[in-house]
C-alpha cells in the first residue's frame, strides 16, 4: 500500500493506494499513530494486518509511526 500526505493544520489527509489501484482517504491528527489508519484500512478492505505492508515513498511504515514522523 502507498500513502500520500496532504497537510492541513492539526489534521492531515492521507490516501492509501492498494495494489489494485483503489484509493481510500483518511483524515487523522498529525501525532496519531498510523496503526489507527492501518487497522481502519484493513477493516474496510476485509484484510488482516498480517496480509499487507504499508509504505511511504517506498519506505516501510511502522504502526508506531505518526504522519509527523513520516
Amino acid at each position: 500500500q502507498e500513502a500520500v500526505k496532504t497537510e492541513n493544520n492539526d489534521h492531515i489527509n492521507l490516501k492509501v493506494a492498494g495494489q489494485d489501484g483503489s484509493v481510500v482517504q483518511f483524515k487523522i491528527k498529525r501525532h496519531t499513530p498510523l496503526s489507527k489508519l492501518m487497522k481502519a484500512y484493513c477493516e474496510r478492505q476485509g484484510l488482516s494486518m498480517r496480509q499487507i505492508r504499508f509504505r511511504f515513498d517506498g519506505q516501510p511504515i511502522n504502526e508506531t509511526d505518526t504522519p509527523a514522523q513520516v
